[in-house]
């Protein structure tokens, strides 16, 4: 696994302006060669017949603030996502048909949440949030999360105006109006992420149509990025071959762009370790270049990418400057090779590249 040192001064604490001005590490994975550019170059990079797929999640403004009802404590939770009648867990959250949780939803959901001071977010403890009239209740803990149940007038609106955007903990500031703009992609679409796929931040709408006039086709996967994408790897995800799930959903739009492009002899270009996440986890079962049959395109993903492995959908990645020990920087290890690898690293803190989600990017071509 790579491992490095990288100077706090280059954790990038702003996005770049404009977007695509953000600086980019070209690595011929093949040879090994690297070259520098600026994202703006990218149409430059790429060939007519070439399918660049994006990530269209978009991040929810998950993190809130609160207090705990009896002791006035304060309190910081995480919003994870909204529990589902058939995703809902055994014990003090089950839920009879007609009770109030489902014949009221606005008034009363259930969200999976990590919750700071965690220990004292006990089943049964009560909170309150002086933004939005919201109430809620801990009812139970499962695998590190909290089963948090809202009360309220209106609750998801209600979380919606008390929330924020959930920065990463490497950035070392107050949350900015701004960064519910800066952190999120232009083509940002489907709710329910809580972290950016922050290779597409770099992508402003003019690079993207500069794109389509080179003849590359532009479609979109959606994996919804969870908590799992900070943590470093343990020794159960090591042993297990697994990861954190994700939901994830491949438009058929999209598989068949895929096909077409490399029956063509295109490239399929994978923005984001997301991207590839999704995409691999469908070639587990389905044989692109099969023209019949149907594959697994929606549902979670539990894909752990590390090397050895054998990438079958994408050709080429776009990705940003990873924390070590983290199964983003394993999957990238995997895809150009520990050598290559270790080299564009150590180049890039050389040349004083900004690091991780506002950093600047990588690109990896070649077989």
């Amino acid at each position: 696994m790579l491992t490095y040192e990288l100077p706090k001064e280059l954790i990038a604490q702003q996005p770049c302006e404009p977007r695509d001005a953000a600086r980019l590490l070209v690595l011929d994975r093949a040879t090994g060669l690297i070259s520098h550019r600026v994202f703006q170059d990218l149409p430059e990079l790429l060939r007519p017949g070439d399918c660049l797929v994006l990530n269209d999640t978009r991040v929810i403004p998950a993190r809130i603030y609160g207090r705990k009802a009896i002791t006035g404590g304060r309190v910081e939770l995480l919003l994870l996502g909204k529990m589902g009648a058939r995703s809902a867990p055994a014990g003090p959250t089950d839920r009879a048909p007609g009770t109030k949780e489902e014949e009221n939803p606005e008034k009363c959901v259930s969200y999976r949440c990590l919750g700071q001071p965690a220990k004292s977010l006990r089943p049964g403890t009560r909170l309150q949030f002086d933004q939005g009239g919201l109430q809620a209740e801990v009812l139970a803990w499962e695998n590190g999360e909290r089963i948090v149940r809202f009360e309220g007038r209106g609750v998801e609106q209600a979380l919606r105006r008390v929330g924020e955007m959930p920065l990463p903990p490497y950035i070392d500031r107050p949350v900015q109006a701004e960064d519910a703009e800066w952190y999120q992609t232009v083509y940002a679409r489907e709710a329910g992420a809580v972290a950016a796929p922050t290779a597409g931040l770099h992508f402003t709408e003019q690079l993207l149509e500069a794109i389509r006039e080179k003849g590359v086709r532009i479609v979109f996967v959606t994996l919804h990025v969870g908590w799992g994408t900070f943590k470093p790897v343990g020794e159960r995800e090591l042993a297990s071959g697994r990861l954190h799930p994700e939901r994830f959903r491949i438009p058929q739009e999209t598989f068949e762009a895929i096909q077409e492009a490399k029956g063509k002899g295109g490239r399929v270009i994978a923005v984001g370790t997301t991207v590839v996440r999704a995409l691999e986890s469908v070639a587990e079962t389905h044989d692109i270049r099969a023209s019949t049959g149907s594959a697994r395109t929606e549902g979670t993903t539990d894909l752990f990418i590390r090397p050895p492995f054998q990438f079958r959908m994408a050709d080429a990645l776009i990705t940003n400057f990873h924390l070590p020990g983290t199964s983003l920087l394993l999957l990238v290890e995997a895809f150009v090779g520990e050598g290559p690898m270790r080299a564009a690293y150590e180049e890039a803190i050389r040349l004083k590249y900004r690091f991780y989600s506002y950093g600047d990017a990588m690109f990896s071509l070649g077989s």
